[in-house]
């Protein structure tokens, strides 16, 4: 295994897998730290942790954990990555975990760079950016888990780290991988160990994967990522792709926790046409729903059902006010966890989940330790096959086209 990469949620780690793959690693998905030895032929392993919103202290031994196997499989660079969106609090978990990585590999450039423009996240001047809108004014701000109130990434990540927070700005990345390199030395001498880099488009994510090269430690989005693979291949490292993907036919059934924009105007788009049932949280806490009531309405339902939470932010902020915000994320997980088991043992084939959370519960409730990567269905989203008779979609809340739902059907049924 060359490159290690440890991920804060599932979709997060589909994402960057997916990237790799792209970009012809061959590459896995692992569901927490594997038991024993990877495969040889792997040659970027992906920890899927579930370490976004947990306690500090505790992302960070589960990180450490999946870096300690990493380095067992005897990977020459790590890669740690969160959301693209820097989903995090003033406590963490990106800057606890960030600071124990780089201590643990005595790293001392550390690239932090969430941007992603193929999904519309760009940071300029250390400010991220969704499409032309600063973070903190484009939904994120409602976040029910990671609200984000502060664009300036220096600024957001400074009181979650023990290191001052540098910066290298577009004018050193616009200018390519030289001048990053330089910029990046210059950062260390000035005492920053973390440091945000700045990236407007593909180009300039590929020149500072290429100025990464010999840095043990980077962290990021997936599209930082983009730039890595070359490095590998130029040292001559790499064998190529993987066998081609095979879909699945049989029945299809998605469940959708999300609440964010993008997955709200998903979810009405695809109920406007196709059987859908929404699930009130309060109906779940109080067991007036139960798994098997929606699993067999959705085992029942003609075509692509879909079952989902995803409420506008002031319903989730008075579920959160009513049962508690940690009570009522768990038994949403807890519900979604054993839905997806019930699915699954009654024929469901192909699954399709939208949500961090909600995605990282389905993994979880089906104990699924290993994915293969499979094509992309939309920017950041790879089909992905979890067992011989079943492959999924974990989507993360703000990705994908308006369409996404019924794309992803048909690719995880093998057409087009």
């Amino acid at each position: 295994m060359l490159l290690g990469c440890i991920g804060d949620d599932f979709t997060g780690s589909s994402d960057l897998a997916n990237t790799l793959a792209k970009e012809g690693m061959r590459a896995v998905q692992y569901t927490g730290v594997p038991d024993g030895p990877a495969d040889p032929g792997v040659e970027a392993g992906v920890i899927a942790l579930k370490s976004r919103s947990i306690d500090p202290a505790e992302a960070v031994a589960q990180s450490l954990a999946a870096l300690e196997w990493l380095r067992a499989q005897g990977c020459q660079q790590f890669f740690f990555k969160y959301c693209s969106t820097f989903d995090s609090t003033p406590e963490g978990n990106i800057g606890p975990v960030a600071d124990a990585l780089a201590e643990a590999l005595d790293a001392h450039q550390v690239i932090v760079c969430p941007a992603f423009p193929g999904t519309g996240r760009s940071i300029y001047q250390g400010h991220l950016f969704v499409q032309d809108r600063l973070l903190n004014e484009s939904g994120m701000q409602n976040h029910p888990l990671t609200p984000m109130v502060d664009a300036d990434i220096r600024r957001w990540l400074a009181p979650q780290t023990r290191h001052t927070v540098g910066h290298v700005g577009a004018r050193d990345v616009l200018e390519g991988a030289a001048a990053i390199r330089t910029a990046l030395a210059e950062q260390q001498a000035r005492g920053h160990r973390l440091v945000v880099v700045d990236a407007l488009r593909d180009a300039d994510l590929r020149a500072i994967g290429e100025a990464a090269a010999d840095l043990p430690l980077i962290t990021g989005g997936s599209g930082v990522a983009l730039g890595l693979p070359a490095n590998f291949a130029r040292a001559g490292l790499l064998a190529g792709k993987g066998a081609g993907w095979q879909g699945e036919a049989g029945k299809c059934a998605i469940l959708s926790g999300s609440c964010s924009v993008a997955t709200r105007a998903q979810v009405a788009r695809h109920a406007a046409h196709h059987p859908s049932r929404e699930i009130i949280a309060a109906d779940v806490i109080e067991g007036r729903l139960s798994p098997r009531d929606l699993a067999d309405w959705l085992i029942g339902a003609e075509g692509l059902p879909l079952a989902y939470s995803s409420a506008d932010p002031e319903a989730v902020k008075a579920v959160q006010a009513e049962y508690g915000r940690e009570a009522a994320a768990e038994a949403l997980e807890a519900f979604f966890a054993e839905v997806a088991r019930l699915l699954v043992a009654g024929g469901v084939t192909r699954l399709i989940t939208a949500g961090g959370e909600t995605s990282g519960a389905v993994v979880e409730g089906l104990s699924l330790g290993q994915l293969e990567i499979g094509p992309e269905i939309d920017p950041g989203v790879p089909a992905l096959r979890a067992r011989p008779d079943l492959v999924v979609a974990l989507k993360s809340g703000n990705f994908g086209g308006p369409d996404f739902f019924a794309k992803a059907a048909r690719l995880l049924g093998g057409g087009a």
